[in-house]
């Protein structure tokens, strides 16, 4: 039997460090590439990809499709996003800003809904929709 070794490339290395600076954040993989790029690094999309889904798999990154409109978006998870487990977010109709929510308000929601309803929600792919404070004001 063949163990397959993880191993460490150095866009690898780069694409983790860059995620980790970017923590609370949400990128997509062009964010990333731009990057990337304007650092002066040559990195392909595809190894963007690649590194990204494995970074998912591993449980680094949180990897979210809001809607079929946008691209998918990565943010690294902390160890905050793991003890929690919530993961709701509100989206901007306006500019399409995404920010990621962490309210006790809502876990008593959440709490609500399953006692009184005997429905839970999934936070991962919970989006409240409306407009952000920039586009309001």
């Amino acid at each position: 039997m063949t163990i397959k070794k993880s191993y460490s490339t150095k866009h690898q290395e780069e694409l983790l460090e860059y995620m980790k600076q970017t923590a609370g954040t949400h990128v997509t993989a062009g964010d990333i590439c731009m990057h990337m790029r304007a650092c002066g690094k040559n990195i392909g999309t595809a190894t963007v990809y690649r590194h990204l889904e494995k970074m998912v798999d591993e449980g680094i990154v949180n990897k979210y499709i809001i809607d079929e409109g946008s691209s998918a978006c990565y943010e690294y998870v902390t160890g905050c996003d793991t003890e929690h487990g919530s993961c709701y977010h509100l989206k901007c109709e306006s500019c399409g800003k995404l920010i990621h929510l962490g309210c006790d308000e809502i876990s008593a929601l959440n709490d609500h809904i399953r006692e009184h309803h005997g429905f839970t929600i999934n936070p991962r792919r919970t989006v409240f929709y409306g407009i952000c404070e920039d586009c309001a004001g």
